[in-house]
């Protein structure tokens, strides 16, 4: 409808399609849902294409992020190792000091 062509509302409901389906059409099927226009399947491939390229590019983006958190979480994982070591080799020191004596 954002794009003018409320016309194909109704068949495209009928055919059950939403923004998965939506994503796989060509031509050809846009043809075979009643859209006879050339103009009009040219500007759906047209929006279908910035949609795609803008959800390949939010997958991307969360792809980045999770490989930072993943990073971050070895980072944070690695820190509490050492320091787990240092508080394991401190008490064992204590405990030689008091055996010693």
């Amino acid at each position: 409808m954002s794009l003018n062509l409320e016309q194909y509302v109704s068949e495209f409901s009928a055919q059950n399609i939403n923004g998965e389906h939506l994503l796989q059409l060509d031509g050809s099927k846009l043809k075979a849902l009643g859209m006879t226009s050339s103009q009009d399947r040219a500007i759906i491939k047209r929006k279908l294409k910035e949609m795609k390229a803008s959800l390949e590019k939010a997958r991307k983006a969360q792809e980045k992020m999770e490989k930072q958190r993943e990073k971050l979480r070895k980072k944070e994982q690695e820190q509490l190792q050492r320091r787990s070591k240092k508080t394991d080799k401190g008490s064992s020191d204590a405990t030689e000091g008091t055996n010693e004596q």
